[in-house]
């Protein structure tokens, strides 16, 4: 049986941070995202035949020599048959916070754009390529605010384009399979997660950390859409309230502002008997200790009338030891960087991989005008449509902790409100 194919697309990364290039602030990140996943990626599928002209816009047109040279010491020397090649915006060494526009133009209509840049530059620079024509993946949390959220979907279904949200826990083996068994278990009752990362992410983060966002849009957003997901269709959020903690981040030289770890406690209510309800908690930090084995603690647990389902996918059953690092955990279901056994990279298993693949076939699929947008909603895929309660939980708790007040939720002509 023979697998369909499409011509090959065009695509624009917004963004030249970490997960893009693995380039940070201070250099090559050191975290587990040392070559970064979505150029690496990229690079990748144009091998294979589903990705033409690659476009990059950052802000300052001076760093791409230096990304250039990353990508060929650690991608092009590392793995075969590659093309590293791709266009830089600003270009030059100017500074340009709005390349973002300039690169967008430069690419042919229907190509798919990939949003990795910080939190409050999501709404403008998405809206800014559905406008253009494009399809959108764009990087959790999709917006700060509820209303930008359903704008996004507003104006991608007006477009008749692709828009995902980059949840790629969706695509993780095992929470993908406990989110399948857990619809077994009957009523939800009770949901608890918590997601980390090490304080040294504080001076990656330095720049916007409780300036530009905090750390529930960026960590809490995976778990709590992985449980909207659990209960969709049959649960509905109804109050959220926040709680903070503070003092480690500033101690480190971040904005005065930043918190350490934030904690949402939210009501739910069964749609078809409100009577019924549910409890979940979620907790994200970016100051967990140095050298605890992992890079991100991430675990979660859901219990229901019939069952509970547990997972912890920090400890998978595989570490290594070195004697000058001592012992580590390591996750190679996320992305794997060793080379299969002819040189190739050999990554396309990885859940961070998925989740990229998904989108860009989608977006494929509808450029060739053999699918509409509409067609992936309803299949456990993050769209744009799928992924509002995700958005709604996380500005509750943020207005929530500003305001110091618990806020509701509810629904009125079919759109979700902050009260």
């Amino acid at each position: 049986m023979s697998v369909e194919s499409f011509p090959p697309i065009s695509v624009g990364l917004m963004g030249t941070g970490e997960y893009t290039t693995g380039i940070t602030p201070s250099g090559q990140s050191k975290s587990d995202k040392k070559i970064g996943v979505v150029g690496v990626t990229m690079f990748d599928l144009r091998r294979r035949g589903k990705v033409s002209d690659i476009v990059m816009a950052g802000t300052n047109g001076g760093k791409f020599p230096e990304i250039k040279e990353h990508f060929q010491k650690n991608i092009g020397d590392v793995y075969k048959g590659l093309d590293l090649s791709f266009k830089g915006f600003p270009e030059g060494n100017l500074r340009n916070a709005e390349a973002y526009k300039e690169a967008l133009r430069a690419l042919p209509k229907g190509s798919a754009v990939i949003i990795f840049t910080p939190d409050s530059t999501h709404f403008p620079i998405a809206s800014e390529a559905l406008n253009l024509g494009h399809h959108v993946l764009v990087t959790k949390p999709a917006t700060q605010k509820l209303e930008d959220h359903q704008k996004l979907i507003d104006l991608a279904e007006e477009k008749g384009l692709v828009c995902f949200v980059e949840h790629h826990k969706r695509f993780d083996p095992a929470y993908n399979d406990a989110r399948s068994r857990a619809q077994k278990l009957g009523d939800f009752n009770f949901y608890s997660s918590y997601m980390s990362q090490p304080k040294m992410q504080l001076e990656t983060f330095k720049s916007w950390a409780g300036i530009d966002s905090d750390i529930s849009y960026y960590l809490n957003s995976h778990h709590i859409d992985i449980h909207c997901w659990m209960v969709e269709g049959r649960y509905r959020p109804t109050k959220v309230t926040a709680s903070a903690t503070t003092g480690i981040a500033t101690s480190m030289g971040c904005d005065p502002k930043t918190e350490d770890t934030i904690t949402l406690l939210v009501d739910w209510e069964n749609i078809e008997t409100p009577s019924q309800r549910g409890t979940a908690v979620y907790t994200a930090s970016w100051a967990a200790p140095l050298k605890a084995g992992v890079h991100s603690e991430q675990r979660f647990h859901y219990m229901a009338a019939k069952g509970e389902v547990r997972v912890d996918q920090a400890h998978r059953g595989y570490s290594i030891v070195e004697d000058d690092i001592g012992k580590l955990d390591y996750n190679p279901f996320y992305v794997k960087y060793s080379p299969d056994e002819n040189g190739y990279f050999d990554g396309q298993k990885g859940y961070g991989y998925v989740s990229l693949e998904k989108f860009i076939d989608a977006a494929q699929r509808v450029t060739a005008g053999k699918a509409k947008a509409s067609d992936f909603d309803g299949k456990g895929l993050p769209t744009i449509k799928a992924t509002v309660l995700t958005t709604a939980i996380i500005h509750a708790g943020r207005v929530s902790l500003d305001e110091k007040r618990s806020v509701g939720l509810t629904e009125e002509g079919g759109k979700i409100k902050l009260v």
